[in-house]
């Protein structure tokens, strides 16, 4: 398992650059972090797990409830959970190298994995059997659309991956068979049934959401213009970031697409998200937006697009509700 996970040396050198920043990020405040709490992300507590930008505690996991706000002692660059599993992307050493690191539901580890590339998303399935990661290999941003990234799937009851890299599947683009040396994959969300997941797909300059089979490693594209995808709780609709003017150069708009009819509502946010949106509920989406390079606040919005956003959680980014 370890051996597939570090298969390329090479590409951790190419990501070292891009990561000394963030390995630096998440631990220049741990020496004054704040006093630390044990938490719980086991079902039925109805919080929101989140990753601290807060003076003092950045890069610290946090468990949000109303008003009441517990920092942990544990720190990620990236993290997700559900149903008391939690996916936490973080620096292994001081090499600008990183790690999965998956965790139990009071957020103590329970296995580590070497992870090839610099973090950038995270998610787990809603029953808490499969996680799934994102990382940049080359490159550190999907703008300039210079960038190679690598995903992939475990499964965290029997240890194996599921995936090491979604381009060996068999991908049918416009009903097609398509091959391209060009192909990346990022942002996977899964369905309830373990199997189907939906991602981003990128070629030749055409960003793609793909709806995925991870029993016969299959991908089909469903639409253009689609990043970083979530599903919502009944599995009908897609929250994801959308490029404004087809161009993520111009930064990105909230969005959610009807997986029944195609039809697409965006959300009245003005601000670039640039993030893999969650879900509250099947009302209401969640999202961080960064005031600077370190510091991001979560939002909330209706997902119809009815009502405008909404401070949820200050100091915080990488929102993963727990219901």
């Amino acid at each position: 398992m370890r051996k597939i996970l570090s298969t390329s040396i090479v590409a951790l050198v190419l990501a070292a650059g891009a990561g000394v920043y963030i390995h630096a990020a998440a631990h220049r405040n741990d020496a004054g972090a704040a006093a630390t709490a044990a938490v719980d992300i086991g079902p039925g507590h109805h919080r929101i797990l989140v990753r601290s930008t807060a003076p003092g505690s950045m890069g610290h996991l946090a468990v949000v409830a109303g008003a009441a706000r517990t920092t942990s002692s544990v720190t990620c660059n990236r993290v997700y959970a559900a149903a008391g599993t939690a996916i936490c992307l973080r620096p292994d050493g001081p090499l600008a190298t990183y790690q999965i690191a998956v965790l139990d539901e009071h957020l103590a580890e329970r296995d580590t994995y070497p992870m090839v590339g610099v973090p950038n998303r995270a998610r787990v399935s809603a029953d808490g059997r499969l996680v799934t990661w994102t990382a940049f290999v080359t490159g550190d941003s999907y703008n300039g659309g210079q960038f190679s990234t690598r995903v992939g799937v475990l499964d965290t009851r029997t240890g194996d991956l599921v995936a090491d890299t979604l381009e060996s599947y068999a991908l049918t683009r416009d009903g097609h068979p398509y091959q391209a040396a060009d192909v990346n994959y990022w942002g996977v969300t899964f369905a309830a049934d373990d199997t189907t997941f939906y991602a981003t797909m990128a070629s030749a300059g055409h960003r793609y959401l793909v709806r995925g089979d991870l029993t016969a490693r299959t991908v089909t594209t469903v639409a253009e213009h689609v990043e970083c995808p979530s599903l919502s709780p009944d599995g009908t609709r897609i929250a994801f970031k959308q490029a404004v003017g087809g161009d993520p150069v111009n930064g990105w708009r909230p969005a959610v697409m009807d997986l029944a009819t195609a039809a697409v509502t965006t959300l009245p946010e003005t601000r670039s998200v640039d993030d893999q949106i969650a879900w509250l509920d099947d009302r209401t989406v969640l999202y961080a937006i960064h005031r600077d390079q370190d510091h991001a606040d979560v939002w909330s919005a209706p997902a119809d697009g009815t009502g405008p956003p909404a401070l949820l959680i200050p100091d915080a980014e990488s929102p993963a509700p727990i219901p």
